[in-house]
């Protein structure tokens, strides 16, 4: 049996991280208690939309969610162990007002960057797990952003473990042009190597997910999967109607239409998505897990 002194750290841990995760889902703020839905406008208890894992219970629509809360939903309890923790944004161009709007954003949020990152158990199957969280300057990816999926794509290639990312991005943060745009070939490069070493990286995209996250490490997924309505591409749909003046298909870059195109997989309900993500851990495991 493991010594007391072995145990109350992980307790620990567990506890500090299912309080982050509360706190995502506004439980522990004087949130309203009432919740308006952004895509049908319809109200639901607070406490209805914690019981559905905020998916409307009116029209199904998937709100997005924080990057504890997001990990609590698909990790064995008591499995969490973050990575990179403490690696802050930097001002690279030393962008007028930027330093002030990183400092709110941690404060509102309670997160360093855009981007949690760590390991994990899914099913049993021991992984490294990231998610970009919207709440953070629209999931941004910025240069601390690029530096945190790279280290923990990294670190799954070095202990040959499984990789799930959860995207959720409004692209490159404009605030540090150009070293932001420099991630996208930074983590794509990270990526490859882990595929080299024949790592399997399961890449879930939800709402939403564009620019250049998309256009670098979300897509590049052996298995693409996404939630139900997720907005997915690299401009938005107005953008692109307005550059060659057509009127766009019904649904265009929604998941269901990506993967109607092969670009996605499998479209995978919030409720359902860790018995998915279970099971195709430990097909790859191959019944070789704890």
């Amino acid at each position: 049996m493991n010594d007391i002194r072995d145990l109350l750290p992980n307790r620990m841990r567990e506890r500090t991280f299912q309080l982050k995760a509360k706190r995502d889902a506004g439980a522990v703020w004087h949130e309203p208690q009432f919740v308006e839905c952004k895509q049908c406008g319809r109200r639901a208890a607070r406490t209805l939309w914690g019981k559905s894992l905020y998916v409307c219970p009116n029209c199904g629509y998937h709100m997005p969610i924080g990057g504890y809360y997001r990990l609590s939903l698909v990790l064995d309890h008591g499995s969490f162990r973050e990575l990179d923790a403490d690696l802050d944004p930097q001002d690279v161009l030393n962008f007028p007002g930027y330093g002030e709007k990183l400092a709110a954003a941690q404060n509102k949020t309670g997160l360093h960057e855009a981007a949690v990152t760590a390991v994990g158990r899914i099913g049993g199957v021991a992984c490294v797990a990231a998610v970009l969280d919207s709440r953070f300057f629209m999931g941004s990816m910025s240069t601390a952003v690029g530096e945190k999926i790279t280290r923990a794509v990294e670190y799954a290639t070095a202990k040959r473990m499984p990789l799930v990312i959860f995207s959720a991005s409004g692209g490159a943060r404009m605030q540090e042009g150009i070293f932001s745009l420099m991630q996208m070939a930074k983590t794509s490069a990270a990526i490859q190597r882990f595929s080299a070493k024949g790592g399997l990286y399961v890449s879930v995209l939800t709402h939403p997910t564009t620019g250049g996250v998309t256009a670098s490490f979300a897509s590049l997924g052996d298995i693409m999967l996404a939630e139900p309505g997720a907005l997915i591409g690299f401009a938005g749909p107005r953008v692109i109607e307005q550059t060659i003046g057509e009127k766009l298909p019904a649904g265009f870059q929604r998941s269901e239409f990506q993967m109607e195109h092969g670009f996605v997989d499998q479209v995978v309900p919030r409720s359902q998505l860790r018995d998915t993500l279970i099971q195709v851990l430990q097909l790859h495991a191959g019944g070789k897990h704890e």
